[in-house]
C-alpha cells in the first residue's frame, strides 16, 4: 500500500479506537479523577488524529508554503499539548504526594511554555523548518522543537520507578508509552513517508487504556467487594451483641413479674443461640425459613417487653428461597424500633413474602411514625447496616432492595430476590 492509504488508515482506526474509550469513560456514572484526565487526554489525541488525517487528504491535491507552514506548526504545539496531558494523567494516576507535584507542575508548565513559544517563532525565523516550494524541509535546530516531548518522556520514564503507588503491570504500562516513541523514531529512518509514530502513540495508548484503566477498575470493584464483606463483618458483630442484649434485658425485666414466661423465654433463647449460632457468622445464602426463625424469636422476646404496642402478621406466602443470613431480620427490627416504637400506641408489623414471574418477593410493612425518603441520605455511614444488607441482595442474590415511607404514614421496604 502507499504512504497515504497506510496514514490515512492508521489514523481512522486511531480516531475508532479513541471514540470507542471516549464513549466508554463518559457513560461510567462515577468517574475518578485519573479517568477524567485520561478521557481529556484521549479526546485530544483523537483530535490530533483528525487533524493528521485531513492534512493527509488535502495534501493529495493542494499544497503550498503557506499550508505547509500552518499545519507542521500546529502538528509541532499539538504534539506537546499531547505530552502536557500526558503528564496531567500520570500524575494524576500516581497521586504524586503534593509538595513533589508542585515542583514538577512547574518545571512542565514552564518547559511546555517555552517550547509552544519557540514553535511560533519558528513561523518567522524557520529554524525548525522551512517550507519549499509546498514540500516540509526540516532545519538546522529541528531536533530541538522535539525538546519538551524527549525532557517530559525521560521524566515520566525516571518518576514511573520511584513512585510507590504504581505496581508492576503499572510501571511497565506508562514505560512503554515512554520507550515506544523512541522506538518509532528508528522505524521511521527506514520508513520514512509512513506514520510510524501515530501507529506507535496508538498501540501505546492501547497499553495504557488496557493495563492501567481496565485494571484499575477491576482492583477497585475488588478493593470496593473487600470493604463491603468488611462492613458486612462490622455489622454482625453489631447485631449480635445487640440482640442478645435486648433479648436478656427482655428476659430480665419478665422475671419478677411473670417468673414462668421468663424461664420459658430463656430456655427458648438458649436453644436459639445452640442451633442457629453457626448462621449468625455465616456469608453465604441460608433459607429463607431460618432466617424468619430468627425474625420470630427476635418478634416474640420484643412482644414480651412491649405486649399490645407490638403486634406482628405473618403473611408467608413463599418459603423455598434463600437469603443472605441476617438481611430481613435488621429490616424488620428497623420497623419495630423507628416505625412502631415510637408511636405511643405502637403499631402493627407485616411480614410478606410472594412470587411474582422470576423473582421472590419479601416486604417488611409497617404502620409507624414513618419519614421523609428525600431527606434520608441512604448512602451515609449513619445507615450502614441497610447499605449493606442492600449490597448483599444485590451480589448474592441479583436482588434489589426499594424502601417508601410517609410521615405518619409507616414504612415498606420491599425486597425482590431474583429466582
Amino acid at each position: 500500500m502507499d504512504p497515504v492509504s497506510v496514514n490515512a488508515t492508521i489514523c481512522l482506526v486511531g480516531v475508532l479506537l479513541l471514540l470507542i474509550h471516549i464513549v466508554n469513560i463518559i457513560l461510567k456514572k462515577d468517574k475518578r479523577k485519573d479517568e477524567i484526565a485520561l478521557m481529556s487526554f484521549c479526546i485530544f489525541t483523537m483530535v490530533h488524529f483528525i487533524t493528521y488525517f485531513t492534512f493527509v487528504l488535502v495534501k493529495t491535491v493542494y499544497t503550498s508554503d503557506n499550508f505547509i507552514m500552518a499545519f507542521y506548526t500546529v502538528f509541532y504545539i499539538m504534539n506537546n499539548i499531547e505530552l502536557l496531558l500526558f503528564y496531567v494523567y500520570f500524575s494524576t494516576y500516581a497521586r504524586i504526594p503534593g509538595k513533589s507535584k508542585k515542583i514538577l507542575d512547574a518545571i512542565n508548565y514552564s518547559l511546555f511554555a517555552i517550547f509552544v513559544i519557540s514553535d511560533i517563532v519558528n513561523v518567522f525565523t524557520h529554524m525548525y523548518f522551512a517550507p519549499v516550494d509546498g514540500n516540509y524541509e526540516r532545519a538546522k535546530f529541528m531536533i530541538l522543537s522535539q525538546g519538551y516531548q524527549f525532557i517530559m518522556l525521560v521524566l515520566v520514564f525516571v518518576l514511573v520507578f520511584f513512585v510507590k503507588t504504581l505496581n508492576l503491570r503499572e510501571k511497565i504500562a506508562f514505560s512503554l508509552y515512554c520507550v515506544l516513541p523512541f522506538a518509532s523514531i528508528l522505524l521511521q529512518n527506514r520508513l520514512k513517508g509512513y506514520a510510524i509514530a501515530y501507529a506507535t502513540l496508538l498501540l501505546a495508548i492501547e497499553i495504557l487504556f488496557l493495563f492501567l484503566n481496565v485494571e484499575k477498575n477491576i482492583k477497585l470493584r475488588e478493593e470496593e467487594k473487600r470493604l463491603k464483606d468488611a462492613n458486612v463483618k462490622i455489622m454482625v458483630s453489631q447485631i449480635r451483641p445487640h440482640f442478645v442484649y435486648n433479648t436478656l434485658s427482655s428476659i430480665s425485666t419478665l422475671i419478677p413479674i411473670e417468673p414462668n414466661k421468663a424461664q420459658k423465654a430463656l430456655d427458648d433463647f438458649t436453644d436459639y443461640l445452640r442451633m442457629n449460632f453457626a448462621t449468625l457468622t455465616e456469608t453465604h445464602l441460608v433459607p429463607f425459613e431460618d432466617e424468619l426463625k430468627h425474625i420470630q424469636t427476635y418478634v416474640s422476646l420484643e412482644k414480651m417487653r412491649f405486649n399490645d404496642r407490638l403486634n406482628v402478621i405473618y403473611d408467608i406466602k413463599a418459603f423455598n428461597f434463600s437469603v443472605p443470613p441476617l438481611t430481613i431480620q435488621p429490616l424488620v427490627e428497623n420497623s419495630i424500633k423507628h416505625g412502631i416504637l415510637k408511636k405511643i400506641d405502637g403499631g402493627v408489623v407485616t411480614i410478606r413474602t410472594y412470587t411474582i414471574g422470576n423473582y421472590y418477593y419479601i416486604e417488611v410493612i409497617d404502620d409507624g411514625v414513618g419519614f421523609d425518603v428525600n431527606s434520608i441520605d441512604f448512602e451515609s455511614n449513619e445507615h450502614i447496616g441497610l447499605n449493606n444488607v442492600r449490597y448483599r441482595i444485590t451480589t448474592m442474590c441479583h436482588g434489589d432492595m426499594k424502601v417508601e415511607s410517609e410521615p405518619n404514614r409507616g414504612t415498606k421496604v420491599v425486597v425482590r430476590i431474583s429466582k
